[in-house]
């Protein structure tokens, strides 16, 4: 099957980690039909990706600024089967793409995501529990560690079936990533889409994502906890109660408590104080998730209905 990768950006700040995550999309083992960049509202960047890259395909975001606008503008350009998405500061191993692909043999999978490791600019802290790598957008300790089902995956590392995203009316504009609020937009994308199919986890299709040093701070830590607590009483409000926060029950019965009563058993073994240490930040990343969920909830109530909307164009299903 045919497959376009997107790449979206914004800032000529991260040209670098742009540079790698073009050249990884270049140098797939399965070559793509079609590279494309979407800009989000930066004409000088726009200028610069087509002088570098005359065979990468560069787009202005034509919808709301933000990622699921630029995402959205890019499916809705492509004209493949498949459309993958990977972000401008994560950078995909050479069969990335084929193994993201090969799920879609069966009809029923609507769209499938890859691992992500984490790429430290500074070294991880050691306080840092891998359950909660999703804080630095990587993948975390409980996911499944073969090809399985799941609820939902990243848009860092994803493909999707072309014609039921543009059903679905692609990523909601307005909830995802811009500026310093972060909700999550690909979970809201994949619960849409499960209702056509399944979604697929593919551990073997391997991105690092970029992790600067000021999100190695405990600080970070904490605030991005809390965003995703009040981020996920958002989606809650947008979606049935039944099928928003299934997975997160399973994490907070399963994998939080494991993690921290590691710490409390390993406190006298070797290594000890580390293992203590991370059962306090996994307790403390809760707690201030449990916050932003409140605060989420108490905010979900006034604020205004955000929609789905592709627009249309000849070939596009919408």
């Amino acid at each position: 099957m045919r497959v376009t990768i997107v790449i979206a950006c914004y800032t000529d700040r991260r040209w670098g980690r742009l540079v790698r995550a073009v050249n990884s999309a270049r140098g797939q083992t399965l070559r793509p039909a079609e590279i494309v960049v979407v800009v989000d509202h930066n004409d000088a960047l726009r200028a610069r990706i087509a002088r570098t890259w005359p065979d990468v395909t560069v787009l202005t975001n034509t919808s709301t600024r933000g990622a699921s606008g630029a995402r959205n503008t890019g499916a809705l350009h492509a004209s493949t089967e498949l459309v993958a998405f990977l972000d401008d500061d994560a950078r995909a191993r050479p069969n990335w793409l084929a193994r993201l692909v090969t799920p879609f043999a069966n009809p029923r999978v609507v769209g499938t995501g890859g691992a992500v490791e984490p790429d430290w600019d500074a070294r991880r802290p050691v306080w840092f529990p891998p359950e909660f790598d999703w804080v630095v957008g990587a993948s975390y300790r409980g996911l499944p560690e073969r090809t399985s089902v799941v609820r939902n995956v990243w848009a860092e590392s994803m493909a999707v079936r072309r014609d039921v995203f543009a059903r679905c009316g692609g990523f909601r504009v307005g909830f995802g990533k811009l500026g310093q609020h972060s909700r999550p937009e690909d979970t809201d994308l994949c619960i849409r889409m499960a209702h056509e199919g399944i979604w697929v986890y593919e551990p073997g299709a391997v991105v690092t994502h970029h992790v600067p040093a000021e999100r190695s701070t405990f600080g970070f830590f904490v605030r991005r906890s809390y965003a995703e607590g009040r981020g996920k009483a958002e989606l809650e409000a947008l979606l049935p109660a039944s099928t928003a926060l299934h997975s997160e029950r399973e994490y907070l019965r399963r994998v939080v408590p494991a993690a921290a009563l590691d710490g409390v058993r390993g406190a006298f073994r070797p290594g000890g104080l580390r293992r203590a240490a991370r059962s306090g930040a996994v307790l403390t990343g809760v707690a201030a998730a449990g916050v932003g969920f409140v605060r989420g909830r108490l905010a979900a109530g006034r604020a205004p209905a955000l929609r789905t909307e592709l627009p249309t164009a000849p070939g596009v299903a919408a």
